[in-house]
């Protein structure tokens, strides 16, 4: 029995789907089920039971016998949510009794945190385990990832395997209900097909044009194969970052898009939302050797054949995996 929390959601609802795949069929699906605009993602998937969050420590204490494997990706995951208070409940205090209990009950554990713990990234992206204290996240998102990870290192007492990944920027199918928290591939499929046209956040930071912001985007897919192979790896525990190791412009972004949809491009720029603007990173690029030196050699999906997949294989007949 494998419990995946967050299941309803973008990467906890790909997870479930590569589960099943894998002929995995006897999972638990955790998640707050009254939000109706999640449920087109459990579709067509296979699992034994749905626990609400909030009763999911009472089942665990009951069924922990059966459980081999949890994966704890539900979280609060909105950037522009500065409500610390949601934070602290959702993402930092559940997430310590999801530790906890994995001690107790002997339970292996994988977490997601996030490249929102790097801030601007005055330290680098490197996964190095000591620097994780002296990050400084520019959101109270990124400061809750980033004080579960300060925790987590802290504890005497560990899950026998565990493993936290902070997540880059990912996008990728089941990610219809996110609205504003989309991804910009999402958001470029639809303005495009509207108008034909795109805009982008125009830069507010010396040194980089309008557009040439870089990130670093891994396709949903990808990161459930990480997931996959850390279930059975079961050793080498800690924090590792979990992206392509490789930045691309949102400009290559959107120029992919319009190419995965046979269209001349046609990009404009807007002012950066005030709400955001000191909160922006302008360069995110995972430094992904820790995770490979452990033996995870598959190479990741490029930009363009991953926004071709999802263009054409999902978003424009409004699939889900």
């Amino acid at each position: 029995m494998i419990v995946v929390t967050g299941a309803a959601g973008f990467i906890g609802s790909v997870l479930v789907s590569r589960l099943n795949k894998e002929n995995f069929k006897d999972i638990i699906l955790v998640d707050d089920f009254s939000k109706t605009e999640k449920a087109s993602n459990l579709e067509n998937k296979i699992f034994t039971a749905k626990v609400d969050r909030k009763d999911f420590f009472t089942w665990l204490n009951d069924n922990h016998k059966f459980v081999q494997f949890i994966f704890h990706i539900g979280a609060r995951t909105n950037t522009t949510e500065f409500d610390k208070s949601i934070f602290d409940e959702l993402n930092f205090t559940y997430s310590q009794k999801v530790w906890n209990a994995c001690v107790e009950f002997g339970l292996p554990l994988i977490y997601a945190s996030s490249a929102a713990t790097y801030g601007e990234g005055e330290f680098g992206y490197d996964d190095d385990e000591s620097i994780i204290h002296k990050l400084k996240p520019l959101n109270p998102y990124g400061e809750s990832k980033n004080n579960f990870d300060i925790w987590a290192l802290q504890q005497n007492e560990k899950p026998y395997f565990w493993a936290g990944l902070k997540f880059f920027n990912v996008f990728g199918p089941n990610e219809y209900h996110k609205a504003r928290m989309a991804s910009v591939v999402f958001h470029a499929f639809n303005q495009i097909k509207a108008t034909g046209k795109m805009k982008l956040f125009r830069s507010h930071k010396e040194g980089y044009g309008d557009g040439e912001q870089k990130r670093d985007f891994i396709y949903v897919k990808d990161l459930v194969d990480v997931l996959y192979f850390l279930m059975h790896h079961r050793k080498d525990s800690g924090i590792y970052n979990l992206g392509t190791g490789q930045a691309r412009t949102f400009n290559d972004l959107v120029n992919a898009t319009y190419s995965a949809m046979k269209i001349k491009p046609d990009v404009s720029f807007i002012d950066t939302p005030i709400d955001i603007r000191d909160k922006y990173q302008y360069f995110t690029e995972a430094k992904m050797d820790k995770l490979r030196t452990i033996g995870y050699s598959k190479p990741f999906s490029s930009l363009e054949d991953a926004i071709n997949d999802y263009v054409n294989n999902f978003l424009s007949s409004n699939s889900r995996l």
